[in-house]
Protein backbone atom coordinates (compact mmCIF):
# COMPACT_ATOMS: atom_id res chain seq x y z
CA UNK A 1 0.00 0.00 0.00
CA UNK A 2 1.53 3.29 -0.85
CA UNK A 3 0.92 6.68 0.71
CA UNK A 4 0.38 9.79 -0.80
CA UNK A 5 2.71 12.73 0.03
CA UNK A 6 -0.55 14.27 1.76
CA UNK A 7 -1.42 11.35 3.59
CA UNK A 8 2.50 11.03 4.40
CA UNK A 9 1.89 14.35 6.11
CA UNK A 10 -1.44 13.45 7.92
CA UNK A 11 0.73 10.44 8.83
CA UNK A 12 3.24 12.70 10.69
CA UNK A 13 0.82 14.57 12.73
CA UNK A 14 1.04 13.76 16.47
CA UNK A 15 -2.27 11.83 17.63
CA UNK A 16 -5.52 13.54 19.02
CA UNK A 17 -7.27 12.04 22.21
CA UNK A 18 -10.87 11.19 21.67
CA UNK A 19 -12.68 14.16 22.42
CA UNK A 20 -9.87 16.93 22.08
CA UNK A 21 -10.04 18.84 18.50
CA UNK A 22 -7.47 18.61 15.90
CA UNK A 23 -5.07 20.78 15.58
CA UNK A 24 -5.33 22.82 12.24
CA UNK A 25 -3.18 21.96 9.55
CA UNK A 26 -1.06 25.06 9.19
CA UNK A 27 0.48 23.66 13.07
CA UNK A 28 1.89 20.68 10.86
CA UNK A 29 2.95 22.37 7.89
CA UNK A 30 4.85 24.88 10.36
CA UNK A 31 8.24 22.56 10.37
CA UNK A 32 8.49 22.12 6.42
CA UNK A 33 7.97 25.89 6.08
CA UNK A 34 10.89 26.22 8.29
CA UNK A 35 13.03 23.66 6.82
CA UNK A 36 12.69 25.08 3.13
CA UNK A 37 13.54 28.30 4.64
CA UNK A 38 17.08 27.18 6.40
CA UNK A 39 17.78 25.50 3.14
CA UNK A 40 16.97 28.66 0.97
CA UNK A 41 19.56 30.35 3.72
CA UNK A 42 22.02 27.86 3.59
CA UNK A 43 22.39 26.32 0.08
CA UNK A 44 20.66 28.49 -2.54
CA UNK A 45 21.14 32.02 -1.73
CA UNK A 46 25.27 31.38 -1.66
CA UNK A 47 25.39 29.90 -4.98
CA UNK A 48 22.87 32.40 -6.44
CA UNK A 49 25.40 35.00 -5.16
CA UNK A 50 28.55 33.05 -5.89
CA UNK A 51 27.38 32.97 -9.76
CA UNK A 52 27.06 36.24 -9.78
CA UNK A 53 30.02 37.31 -9.07
CA UNK A 54 31.64 34.65 -11.68
CA UNK A 55 29.22 36.47 -13.75
CA UNK A 56 30.77 39.77 -12.94
CA UNK A 57 34.34 38.34 -13.29
CA UNK A 58 34.11 37.17 -16.37
CA UNK A 59 32.58 40.41 -17.94
CA UNK A 60 35.54 42.30 -16.21
CA UNK A 61 38.31 39.85 -18.21
CA UNK A 62 40.18 41.95 -20.44
CA UNK A 63 43.45 40.51 -22.27
CA UNK A 64 46.80 40.70 -20.20
CA UNK A 65 44.95 38.82 -17.05
CA UNK A 66 46.38 36.32 -15.56
CA UNK A 67 43.65 33.64 -15.00
CA UNK A 68 43.27 30.24 -13.05
CA UNK A 69 41.09 27.75 -14.80
CA UNK A 70 39.48 24.79 -13.53
CA UNK A 71 41.50 22.03 -14.47
CA UNK A 72 44.48 23.72 -12.87
CA UNK A 73 45.74 25.81 -15.93
CA UNK A 74 48.15 28.95 -15.18
CA UNK A 75 47.69 31.40 -18.31
CA UNK A 76 47.86 34.55 -19.61
CA UNK A 77 44.55 36.27 -21.81
CA UNK A 78 45.31 36.88 -25.39
CA UNK A 79 42.07 37.20 -26.60
CA UNK A 80 38.31 37.20 -25.63
CA UNK A 81 35.25 35.93 -27.72
CA UNK A 82 31.53 36.10 -27.12
CA UNK A 83 32.43 32.21 -25.20
CA UNK A 84 36.07 31.22 -25.20
CA UNK A 85 38.81 33.04 -24.33
CA UNK A 86 42.60 32.51 -25.76
CA UNK A 87 44.83 31.98 -22.96
CA UNK A 88 48.74 31.69 -23.40
CA UNK A 89 50.12 29.46 -21.04
CA UNK A 90 54.17 28.90 -21.36
CA UNK A 91 55.01 28.15 -24.53
CA UNK A 92 51.63 26.98 -25.67
CA UNK A 93 48.18 28.74 -26.55
CA UNK A 94 44.83 27.34 -25.69
CA UNK A 95 41.50 28.27 -26.54
CA UNK A 96 39.14 27.60 -23.27
CA UNK A 97 35.55 28.18 -22.59
CA UNK A 98 34.74 31.56 -20.24
CA UNK A 99 32.98 29.26 -17.57
CA UNK A 100 35.83 26.99 -17.00
CA UNK A 101 38.06 30.17 -15.77
CA UNK A 102 37.84 30.10 -11.71
CA UNK A 103 39.59 33.00 -10.58
CA UNK A 104 41.89 36.39 -11.75
CA UNK A 105 45.08 35.96 -10.37
CA UNK A 106 46.23 39.34 -11.92
CA UNK A 107 44.58 41.81 -13.59
CA UNK A 108 47.31 43.05 -15.90
CA UNK A 109 46.88 45.12 -19.58
CA UNK A 110 46.15 49.20 -19.33
CA UNK A 111 44.52 49.02 -15.63
CA UNK A 112 48.39 48.00 -14.36
CA UNK A 113 49.75 50.87 -16.04
CA UNK A 114 47.71 53.67 -14.65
Amino acid sequence: MMLHASNLLFAMAPPTQPGQPAPPIWVNMVPLILMVVIFYFLLIRPQSKKAKEHAALLQTLKPGDKILTSGGVLGIVVSLKDKSVTIRSADSKFEVLKSAITEVTERGGDSAQN
